[in-house]
């Protein structure tokens, strides 16, 4: 009995490491799932895995004999469960998304605390050091490789003092962006005209120079650049 207590106590404490490892990253880069989050999660799943193969100590060793209880069905209910604690620091700002790779490391603190709970260790060691390298090498890898930038742009500009949309493209282009689309609408009881856009560009310095360009137009009364990237 003593043995057994001491493995599910090494077990625990491991899949308590493993989630304080990761969480540490989260935290380091702000993130509100951090420290504490992640080492609770994979805990959780450990003393969930526990429960499952330590059937027979709560049914009896008379009726674990004549129960079948399957311990996959308890990682399942496991990884269904995270599912809305990570839905819950996935925040959404206009068109941009936040929090999805915190979530996404929640899940999978979530699997490595069950493989905690039924021991496989090498296995814990090698995914928590996995998921480490995919959260902070990853996240430099990502920034290195050529993407595009999305941002939503609105323009106003006085009612007979409009420039036309040709010649928006051409102060965008002029600025490394390409338009994809564009609405027109009337504002200030008619006495603005104002253009919604959505425009994309490969390097974030342009968003300054656009905004610069902008700011110089006499013709523009106000304007907005929204990322729409996340």
């Amino acid at each position: 009995m003593q043995q057994a207590w001491m493995e599910m106590t090494v077990r625990l404490l491991v899949a308590t490491l493993a989630g304080a490892i990761i969480g540490l990253e989260r935290s380091y880069h702000g993130r509100p799932a951090g420290f504490r989050t992640h080492a609770l999660v994979c805990l959780a799943s450990g003393l969930l895995m526990l429960v499952t193969l330590h059937q027979g100590e709560w049914f009896g060793e008379g009726a674990a004999a004549r129960v079948s209880v399957d311990p996959t069905r308890m990682a399942q209910g496991v990884m269904t469960g995270i599912g809305f604690l990570g839905a819950g620091v996935i925040m959404q700002s206009g068109l941009t998304i936040h929090g999805l790779t915190t979530a996404a490391s929640i899940w999978t603190t979530a699997a490595i605390g069950i493989l905690a709970g039924v021991g496989l260790y090498p296995a814990v060691v090698l995914a928590t050091l996995l998921t480490l390298g995919i959260l902070a090498v990853f996240r430099h890898i990502e920034r290195a490789i050529p993407a595009q930038m999305f941002a939503t742009q609105t323009l106003h500009f006085r009612r007979g003092e409009t420039l036309s949309e040709q010649q928006v493209r051409a102060v965008l282009d002029a600025n490394g962006f390409t338009m994809n689309t564009v609405s027109y609408r009337l504002r200030e009881g008619g006495s603005q005209v104002e253009y919604r856009m959505v425009i994309q560009t490969r390097h974030k310095r342009n968003f300054e120079k656009l905004a610069q360009a902008l700011l110089a137009l006499d013709a523009v009364v106000a304007f907005a650049i929204d990322h729409t990237d996340g």
